[in-house]
């Protein structure tokens, strides 16, 4: 089963207006964009810890402006389990209620429901005794609702309308990965002539190569793919012969360090045998840790870095690290 949190979480860091203008359009419409919003992942580790909760790699929450001059607080909480959540009501009430307690502030309180049970629509939750009455009324979308719409996904200006659409076709195609591979090459093509510029194509790939985890032939085949695709379109936005070099030895690594029996987690981060993957393995490590977003600054300063042994040491940090902080601290940048 692909790893839905980690990409969610990072998506919503990166495209959160994008994400409410598709989701929620109403409330994307009396948000205030011009004014700069910020993630208060700090607060909600805090608060999350408070409540005896744990840590939750997908909650997000935001502070925004609304049009009319008024500060708000929005609390985007991402549930991508498979199987429907008995508490997941009263958990929301918690997290309302607590974040309120905390800030004093109106908090609207927002589900994505990534799971695949069509009749599981948690929606409030309330107790009632000797008349006294409390609870919450919570807005979802339900990312199940968008099956049957593929062609209006593909073709929403919205790019994060792709990341829907990766989402339920990482799904469907659980056990046909040969499948997924064409709808992986699909969903990725469908970045280009959006507009976006090649950052934010290359952090989108990234998101979508993530979720959509292939085997490592099919990796291979795909990148091919779209390197001819890149070239034909004039835009080397994600591959080069380098890259695709470099995942090469990247896969090569990888089974090298599984025949030696490593730790899982180490595997990740030490046996990939090239310097790009390891800062990769490096800053996901950091956001499964900590459950904090990222700074540009230190997502560069880990990306920018082609020393392997300082990102092994890294690695080892990231590993030990309770906060962002920590890390920066300890490892000095």
């Amino acid at each position: 089963m692909s790893d839905f949190d980690s990409p969610w979480k990072e998506v919503l860091d990166q495209f959160f207006p994008l994400s409410m203008a598709l989701l929620f359009p109403d409330i994307y419409r009396e948000i205030d964009w011009q004014r700069r919003y910020e993630a208060l992942d700090q607060e909600l580790q805090q608060i999350m810890h408070d409540a005896e909760l744990g840590k939750r790699l997908a909650d997000k929450l935001f502070k925004v402006w609304l049009k009319n001059g008024e500060e708000a607080w929005v609390l985007v909480h991402i549930e991508l389990q498979n199987q429907p959540e008995g508490d997941f009501a009263e958990r929301m009430y918690v997290y309302n209620y607590r974040i309120y307690d905390r800030y004093r502030r109106r908090v609207a309180s927002l589900a994505v429901l990534g799971d695949e049970q069509a009749d599981w629509r948690p929606s409030e939750f309330s107790y009632d005794l000797w008349g006294c009455r409390a609870g919450l009324r919570f807005r979802t979308a339900k990312l199940l609702d968008y099956v049957g719409n593929e062609p209006a996904l593909e073709g929403d200006p919205n790019p994060f309308a792709l990341v829907v659409l990766a989402h339920l076709k990482t799904l469907e195609t659980r056990s046909d990965p040969v499948v997924r591979r064409t709808w992986k090459l699909r969903v990725v093509k469908g970045l280009y002539g959006r507009g976006l510029d090649g950052e934010q194509v290359r952090r989108l790939f990234r998101i979508l190569d993530w979720m959509m985890e292939l085997p490592a032939e099919l990796g291979k085949a795909l990148l091919h793919d779209l390197a001819d695709f890149e070239q034909e379109r004039k835009m080397p936005y994600v591959t080069s012969i380098e890259r695709i070099a470099r995942q090469e030895g990247i896969e090569e690594g990888k089974a090298e360090g599984k025949a030696e029996g490593k730790a899982e987690g180490k595997a990740e981060g030490k046996a990939e045998g090239r310097v790009e993957e390891k800062a990769e393995s490096v800053l996901r490590l950091l956001r499964r840790r900590t459950g904090q977003s990222l700074s540009e600054d230190l997502v560069s300063a880990i990306r920018g870095t082609v020393d392997s042994a300082r990102l092994d040491q890294w690695f080892d940090i990231a590993a030990d690290a309770k906060s962002i902080e920590e890390f920066r601290t300890r490892a000095g940048i």
